[in-house]
């Protein structure tokens, strides 16, 4: 096989979609990382171009190059160019974006985790593998949540991304429609009944707030359920709050703990 270099307008093009704006007008996004990317195509998924150091290329399975449309090579010091890291691995691939259709019926008999604006690209790749991990296939985002194509967004993943559908959506309207439906809205606060206590069920929405703020009191309304994570007892210097990730996961992991002990098991108190 004939590699080419990559061109200065593959350069401008990778560079362009660390744009939220340009990555939606041209439905693409970029994937770094070398096991990243190798799974991202070895489950199936083809990418329009695939640009890696030569070394890189030479020693990979045929079925991962041949998953690319347009296959180039790149030197380290293009790689530093075009890598939104600021250590780059060994290759970069430009993804199209999934086509999907949106349909409220997902909200029945499932755990939907909602995230409202979620700023930290670290915190929403993070989240997202707790979905995953959790068999949460679906997220939504208020509109001001940071990008799922982010490459910082898609790096935390660690390959998750694959496995779980982000939405972006109002969600205020979501959640009056899902409290007149008489679908649970379970909201994350420090005031709430710590969730070792709480009545948690298999359906509703888990929403987290913003990593400073909290939820606001526009979606507050529409909680059913406030649970919270006990702490110490007392105020900790400099602690204020769990990580919204963080956060995430223990919640996560105590509806999927219920869901598995099945819908007669109740919880009184803390377990350790």
């Amino acid at each position: 096989m004939t590699l080419k270099m990559i061109t200065r307008n593959q350069v401008k093009l990778i560079l362009s979609l660390q744009k939220r704006k340009v990555r939606e007008d041209n439905s693409l996004f970029v994937i770094e990382g070398d096991k990243l990317v190798r799974e991202y195509i070895l489950a199936g998924n083809r990418v329009v171009l695939l640009a890696g150091k030569p070394e890189w290329i030479d020693g990979e399975p045929e079925e991962v190059v041949r998953g690319a449309d347009e296959v180039v090579t790149v030197s380290y010091e293009e790689l530093r160019r075009i890598s939104s890291l600021r250590t780059p691995h060994n290759v970069l691939a430009v993804a199209p974006m999934r086509s999907m259709q949106f349909s409220e019926l997902m909200f029945r008999g499932r755990l939907i985790p909602a995230l409202e604006y979620v700023q930290d690209p670290g915190n929403l790749g993070t989240i997202i593998r707790i979905a995953a991990w959790f068999g949460m296939g679906d997220i939504i985002c208020s509109p001001d949540c940071v990008d799922f194509h982010n490459p910082k967004v898609i790096q935390a993943t660690m390959g998750a991304f694959m496995h779980v559908n982000v939405w972006y959506r109002p969600l205020g309207d979501l959640l009056a429609r899902a409290a007149a439906e008489g679908i649970p809205v379970y909201g994350t606060t420090i005031d709430g009944t710590p969730v070792y206590e709480s009545d948690l069920g298999n359906e509703g929405i888990i929403l987290f707030g913003n990593e400073s703020k909290g939820i606001s009191d526009s979606l507050l309304r529409y909680v059913s359920s406030r649970i919270t994570i006990p702490g110490p007892g007392q105020p900790l210097a400099g602690i204020e709050s769990l990580n919204v990730s963080m956060a995430a996961a223990i919640i996560c992991s105590e509806f999927a703990r219920r869901k598995s002990e099945g819908p007669d098991t109740t919880c009184t108190g803390f377990r350790p």
